[in-house]
């Protein structure tokens, strides 16, 4: 597959933005080669050098144009927003032999309001979700020092997405070291990308970085899926 990702261009920002005033498909229709190349070509080759870089270093993650890149198409069926285009574009690499849909992955996100890199189970389906939690249960020393990890490699693991109190079967743990883990739906680790960065070929190497400090709170979380598996 071709890479060759040498950053994104003005160009993209400026589609975006625009995107955003005038999000109908008329307008999507008329500026439809901008998009195609400064968007999706770009994007296309950021996922082939990126996935390169992966193996390269060893990281059990992979991904393809086809599989790695969202549609630019919104879901409309279930929002009041009708709005037919996304104004940001989203990739992701999974665990190798698993697929886009599967629990963990490494994500880049670009936007005209701001870029960032992140590794993360975001909001998994409750088998996920309930085999995370369990193995926090169950490991809690193990939790607490890939934790500690991820903060020392400067990637905090990000405590917003959290429920206001214990999940069901967890609240004998209201008092553990783990009770704030225990309630967050999303486990996840991010890095903003400033435009320097996204504008230039380093853009691949910074979102492997994430994926190499970030590792441990993947290797949890896949650890904790193939336990269950197991059972």
């Amino acid at each position: 597959m071709a890479g060759g990702f040498s950053g994104f261009t003005p160009a993209a920002y400026r589609f975006l933005i625009e995107l955003g005033l005038n999000n109908t498909k008329p307008w999507f229709e008329a500026h439809r080669t901008t998009y195609e190349t400064a968007i999706k070509a770009p994007v296309a080759a950021l996922v082939v050098d990126v996935a390169a870089e992966l193996v390269r270093r060893g990281l059990p993650l992979e991904g393809d144009p086809k599989r790695s890149s969202f549609r630019i198409h919104r879901d409309t069926r279930f929002s009041n927003d009708k709005t037919p285009y996304k104004t940001q574009s989203g990739s992701v690499w999974y665990r190798q032999g698993s697929g886009k849909d599967g629990a963990g992955v490494l994500y880049f996100h670009f936007a005209a309001e701001g870029c960032f890199a992140a590794a993360a189970f975001y909001r998994p389906d409750p088998e996920v979700l309930g085999s995370i939690r369990e193995r926090i249960r169950v490991h809690p020393d193990r939790f607490l020092a890939m934790q500690s990890s991820l903060a020392a490699a400067a990637m905090p693991l990000d405590t917003s997405d959290s429920l206001t109190r214990m999940p069901r079967g967890f609240e004998d743990l209201k008092d553990s070291p783990v009770a704030a883990a225990l309630r967050l739906r999303s486990f996840l680790v991010r890095q903003d990308l400033s435009l320097r960065t996204t504008t230039a070929p380093a853009l691949v190497g910074a979102i492997v970085d994430v994926a190499e400090r970030a590792l441990p709170l993947l290797r949890f979380g896949w650890d904790a899926v193939d336990e269950a598996g197991r059972v």
